[in-house]
């Protein structure tokens, strides 16, 4: 995304009555067979795994413990619709002729449009005592199980439902991944949590890293689910649920997390919709998707506190504003934050965007020390190693945001169902290319392109207005390598392409790719391969944590599953047309802003990450990537980072995402002692 991002206030006119929470959740199970441990140990521990939460739910806490069956559910809460008591939880579900009161649940997220899915519950005898979403997706559970219940809802969430009459335990998490779930094995059972900070506190669990992870993490930037960082701690990947029995614990919990069954089939939905895709004309699918983006834009701007969107300028965001612009009643304040580096600053043209729909435009400037100052507390507000360097920007949009407002929009999930990355654009020419051209001759044009450095060719390149040419020419240039179309998604996802050459004692790291060849075009499988991996691995990740470290809720209408599945029904031309991607969001917004404000090439929304290393954060560099204290943590071999950190203090080359990923894994280590 672009480097600058805004902000719009909705009127108090447009603010709507219901109730959801974005939250924080954490708990404990304990199996009957083996160590137990006291209802006063467990209590004690959820109170520490609930206050690393604070931050995602900073208006109350609660807890609820059956110290007989061993559960215990912790919840903490950010209060956005129905602030009384009424959406308080733990809850458990109502007593009444049609409900047993069977279940309790500890749940983050919201279900949007849950007012109609309440009603059909009324009309089968369901009686409800507020007005909480959380009330109504319990009902759901009563009346048609978990699964049932799960294929219903159209929302972003996590949750923990305890079944008081099975005695089991269900965790689940939404369609996309948006709200993330970590499970731990701990010394007498199972612990889950929002965030791995809440796993991180209890004292009875292993702190070990596992070396495999950490592969996977150089290789993406962030530990994809259903692994995490820790050896005993998995992510649920999204789209699913577990049931746990307690007293029949699985011998391999990893095993049963990665298994774990699914709910919602985005990958069936992509090979049934491009097997036979829709026949309409371009004017009836731009009708509907503005009609779906529209009433999802709508069901997100629900709250009873102030709703805003974040603004970059950019397709997707602007897409989102529109959409809003058009469910308010007088003209909507928008804020943008910019930065005055070349290359990344564009508050610019998100202020003229504003203008040309019609908003209240502000924009605060921040300097490189304002977002360098924000490095030390990277560890924690991740919690887990995390290292695309857009987090920083990300939490400085969310800050300003929070300072103003509860809820956001965000435009993530654009690029991911309408092809809008570069990869996508160019998926096809580079196919044809490693089909027709010799692999050594690939090889040799690659090697020439990369014989000068990107800020060579960024300055040979300047007459065409590219952002950061260089290093897109460098990354193209690598893709020629490849050695088949595997291979080039593969490096386009990568980060190290072997980075079993820097963990100790590993087998070579997997990649990601083989599940996801099922469609007809090599640019479909990458956007279903970056939907199912790369959207939830780091965008959703990263504006998660960084959102709610500040208390602040993200909302994403591009997201919508009914969008998502209607999308993969249009013929690929609908969305790449023209050597440009997004073609039906841009066909959307070119019917409201002049053409010249959309002409422009894609940015990414990131910091100088590469001159600040050479520069005012060489010295903490130096401390972290220090070759006697990489060999003495045992996790590493420091030679190949060594000469990737004197390549790039040499000016030559542009290592600062590979370096970003050992420096922040090393950070995280040094925060939180392991």
């Amino acid at each position: 995304m672009p480097f600058s991002w805004g902000l719009i206030r909705l009127p108090a006119t447009m603010i709507l009555q219901d109730e959801a929470t974005m939250c924080g959740i954490a708990g404990h199970i304990s199996f009957s067979a083996g160590e137990t441990a006291s209802p006063a140990f467990q209590q004690e521990q959820l109170l520490k795994m609930t206050t690393a939460l604070v931050h995602r739910g900073p208006d109350a806490a609660g807890t609820w413990s059956d110290d007989e069956a061993g559960v215990n559910l912790g919840h903490r809460r950010l209060s956005i619709l129905d602030l009384t008591q009424a959406g308080a939880q733990p809850m458990v579900s109502a007593t009444s002729a049609s409900s047993s009161g069977r279940f309790v649940i500890s749940y983050n997220g919201e279900i949007y449009g849950y007012p109609s899915l309440a009603r059909e519950l009324a009309g089968l005898g369901h009686n409800f005592t507020g007005h909480s979403d959380t009330e109504v997706l319990l009902a759901a559970i009563e009346q048609w199980g978990v699964e049932d219940a799960l294929a219903r809802v159209h929302g972003m969430f996590a949750f923990a439902l305890w079944d008081r009459q099975a005695r089991t335990l269900t965790l689940a998490r939404d369609r996309a991944g948006k709200k993330p779930l970590y499970i731990a094995r701990t010394a007498t059972g199972l612990a889950f949590a929002s965030e791995l900070r809440g796993i991180l506190k209890r004292d009875d669990i292993a702190r070990e890293i596992d070396p495999q992870s950490t592969a996977l993490y150089l290789r993406f930037m962030a530990v994809p689910a259903p692994h995490s960082i820790l050896r005993d701690c998995w992510q649920l990947p999204p789209a699913s649920y577990i049931t746990i029995d307690p007293t029949a614990a699985p011998a391999d919990l990893g095993t049963v997390i990665a298994a774990a069954p699914r709910y919602w089939d985005a990958a069936s939905i992509a090979r049934t919709g491009q097997a036979a895709p829709r026949d309409m004309t371009d004017a009836d699918a731009l009708t509907e998707v503005t009609a779906r983006l529209s009433a999802a834009t709508a069901e997100r701007m629900v709250a009873d506190v102030p709703v805003g969107a974040f603004l970059s300028g950019g397709i997707d965001s602007s897409c989102v504003v529109a959409m809003m612009c058009d469910h308010a009643t007088r003209p909507v304040e928008t804020y943008t934050i910019g930065f005055h580096e070349a290359g990344y600053n564009e508050a610019e043209h998100a202020a003229a965007v504003a203008r040309a729909l019609g908003t209240d435009h502000h924009e605060l400037y921040l300097s490189g020390t304002d977002a360098r100052d924000v490095i030390p507390r990277l560890p924690e507000i991740y919690s887990e190693p995390f290292a695309d360097s857009s987090q920083i920007p990300t939490y400085l949009i969310s800050r300003f945001a929070r300072s103003r407002v509860t809820v956001a929009l965000s435009g993530d999930g654009g690029d991911e169902v309408f092809g809008g990355y570069n990869r996508h654009i160019h998926a096809q020419r580079l196919a044809g290319t490693l089909r027709t051209w010799p692999l050594t001759l690939r090889r040799a044009i690659s090697a020439l392109a990369r014989s000068l450095p990107p800020r060579v060719w960024d300055r040979l390149l300047a007459p065409l207005g590219q952002p950061q040419a260089g290093d897109r020419l460098f990354k193209l240039a690598g893709a020629l390598a490849a050695r088949d179309t595997e291979a080039l998604y593969l490096f386009f996802q990568s980060v190290w392409d072997d980075p079993a050459t820097l963990v100790r004692g590993i087998t070579p790291v997997p990649g990601v790719r083989s599940e996801y060849v099922s469609l007809p075009t090599l640019a479909g499988d990458m956007m279903l391969g970056d939907y199912l991996h790369y959207l939830p691995t780091d965008p959703l990740h990263k504006v998660d944590r960084a959102s709610m470290a500040v208390s602040l809720e993200v909302r994403s209408p591009l997201l919508d599953t009914r969008l998502y599945e209607f999308a993969w029904t249009l013929p690929e031309h609908m969305k790449l047309r023209g050597g440009k991607g997004k073609w039906l969001l841009q066909e959307l917004l070119a019917r409201r802003l002049p053409h010249q404000l959309m002409d422009r090439p894609k940015q990414g929304f990131g910091v100088p990450i590469g001159d600040w290393l050479r520069g005012p954060l060489s010295e903490w560099g130096d401390h972290l990537l220090d070759p006697a204290r990489i060999e003495a943590g045992g996790l590493l071999h420091a030679a190949p980072i060594q000469e990737a950190w004197r390549r790039h203090l040499s000016g030559r080359e542009n290592l600062a995402n590979k370096l970003w990923t050992i420096l922040m894994l090393e950070a995280w280590r040094e925060h939180w002692n392991i």
